[in-house]
């Protein structure tokens, strides 16, 4: 018997294309689907035809499609996205400041960044160009400003001088050296991995709260959410990361006992950065599938 034949994918990728509106801002077809390759390869390097439309058709291909146009310095895109959002984005400063002169100045800075102009070399540099349409554009400029302002209050924090610091009672003492990694390396290969699938919202969330020392009223009031929205999310990201992580630990050749064993090694002896891989906005990740991770963690485990 003949095996069936297969869907043609070029229909998902025109069907895709009329979707988002892209042909209104100047992106052509072929410029589209490189835009929708670049987003598959950072979520799903390894998918099949099937899940890699199913993932495609989820995006928010409208909204991916007006940012990466911004991006790329379309003027109608810009002119379309300032209609739209920048309201949105004053109203969204005011709510995480409470004080209408940096609402202002928070605002426009994030502004700036999202056009992305540099003044310098003319170049253009814009945030737009990290989101990927997972999630809402607007729910992602929301964690984006949230993640500035944090930002600017460490910023004040360490330009705070040393005399101020002194009358405030603050003890300096030396910094304990870190200590060796002394964890398995497949282990940090499926923690990276699994924080890397993250959206910029939840590693905002998880970096604000058990890094930071948030409270979850904080967070909620920086992303414009309730208090029971982010415990809620909090327990579902925890839950869904060691489900991630104990599947990654057995597709590295752990066994269960092994894999869960694994997961209770002291989060200093794991060797990954955490803080690195919770606050990076977007970056391609140093592996790009859990083959070339089994083989790189194999051979240090060998070593």
């Amino acid at each position: 018997m003949p095996p069936r034949a297969q869907p043609e994918r070029s229909n998902d990728a025109a069907e895709f294309y009329l979707r988002s509106g892209a042909t209104a801002y100047g992106i052509s077809a072929e410029q589209f689907a490189l835009i929708l390759e670049e987003v598959q390869r950072k979520y799903i390097p390894a998918a099949l035809p099937d899940q890699r439309a199913e993932f495609l058709a989820s995006l928010r291909l409208e909204e991916l499609a007006l940012a990466r146009a911004c991006a790329a310095g379309s003027e109608r895109a810009w002119d379309d996205f300032v209609s739209r959002y920048r309201q949105k984005l004053h109203a969204m400063a005011l709510h995480i400041t409470r004080e209408a002169t940096q609402a202002a100045d928070l605002a426009d800075s994030l502004f700036a960044d999202l056009y992305g102009v540099n003044t310098r070399s003319s170049a253009r540099n814009s945030k737009l160009a990290f989101y990927t349409g997972r999630g809402s554009l607007e729910g992602w400029l929301r964690t984006v400003m949230a993640q500035e302002f944090v930002n600017r209050y460490r910023k004040q924090k360490r330009n705070v001088s040393l005399e101020e610091q002194t009358e405030e009672g603050v003890q300096f003492v030396a910094h304990a050296p870190e200590p060796a990694s002394t964890g398995d390396p497949r282990l940090v290969a499926a923690t990276d991995e699994a924080l890397a699938e993250l959206s910029a919202e939840d590693r905002f969330t998880l970096a604000s709260y058990y890094l930071d020392g948030r409270t979850l009223a904080e967070i909620a009031c920086a992303l414009g959410l309730h208090e029971s929205s982010i415990s809620r999310r909090l327990d579902r990201l925890s839950a869904g990361l060691r489900k991630r992580i104990l599947a990654a630990l057995r597709d590295l050749g752990m066994s269960h006992a092994q894999a869960v064993e694994a997961l209770e090694t002291d989060v200093r002896d794991v060797g990954i950065d955490l803080r690195a891989r919770l606050t990076q906005e977007s970056s391609a990740t140093t592996f790009n599938s859990r083959k070339v991770r089994a083989r790189d963690a194999d051979r240090a485990n060998n070593d």
